[in-house]
Formats: structure tokens, sequence, C-alpha cells
């Protein structure tokens, strides 16, 4: 089992920049390819983008360029710095930690962080 507490969300103009933070206690952080997801007022959750433990990311189109992943090993955080934020980025930000044991998929989440972004 593994436990995120995600923080960094906020109110932000257009074209400004947070950077969401996710701490991971529990099981060995090394085991879990970490991602962040997004739920917008109405709307389907969605991905964001994720990282693996060696570095390897993958982004939703929608935030390529604009959004990047980082982990931290040590500290057992990852992160994701969002510049050039849109009004479209609103939404609850959900840290994610995705464990495959035997090719069976266990995704633990976080209580979700708040980003809006004022046009």
């Amino acid at each position: 089992q593994v436990q995120l507490v995600e923080s960094g969300g906020g109110l932000v103009q257009a074209g400004g920049s947070l950077r969401l933070s996710c701490a991971a206690s529990g099981r060995t952080f090394s085991r879990y390819i970490m991602g962040w997801f997004r739920r917008a007022p109405g709307k389907e959750r969605e991905f964001v983008a994720r990282i693996s433990w060696s570095g390897t990311t993958y982004y939703a189109d929608s935030v390529k360029g604009r959004f990047t992943i980082s982990r931290d090993n040590a500290k057992n955080t990852v992160y994701l710095q969002m510049n050039s934020l849109k009004p479209e980025d609103t939404a609850v930000y959900y840290c994610n930690a995705a464990e495959t044991v035997q090719a069976v998929v266990t995704n633990y989440w976080g209580q979700g962080t708040q980003v809006t972004v004022s046009s």
C-alpha cells in the first residue's frame, strides 16, 4: 500500500505557472510508475502525464510542451510543473501510483488538489 498526498494547487491567471507536488509514503517508491490525472467539472477523469522510476515520461497531447513531470526518488516525491496555463486546465488534479505485479496493475490515488486558471 502507498499513501499519496498532493499539494501546490491554487488560483492562477491564464499564462501563469504552478507546481504540484505529490509525496508518497508506504512501500518502496521505486516500485511505482507515477502519474498525474485531472478531472474538470462535468468531465471524466483524464490522463495528464506519467513517469517511470528511471525517468521516462509520457504526456497527454493537450499538455505537451507546457507541463513537465519529474520525480525525486530520494524524497519519494513526484512533481508536475505547469506553465502557460489555460482556463481549460482548470480541474482537480490527482496523483497516481501504479504498481504491476505478475501482470496485475494496482492503482493508488491521492485526494486531489484544485487548480483554477482564470481568463
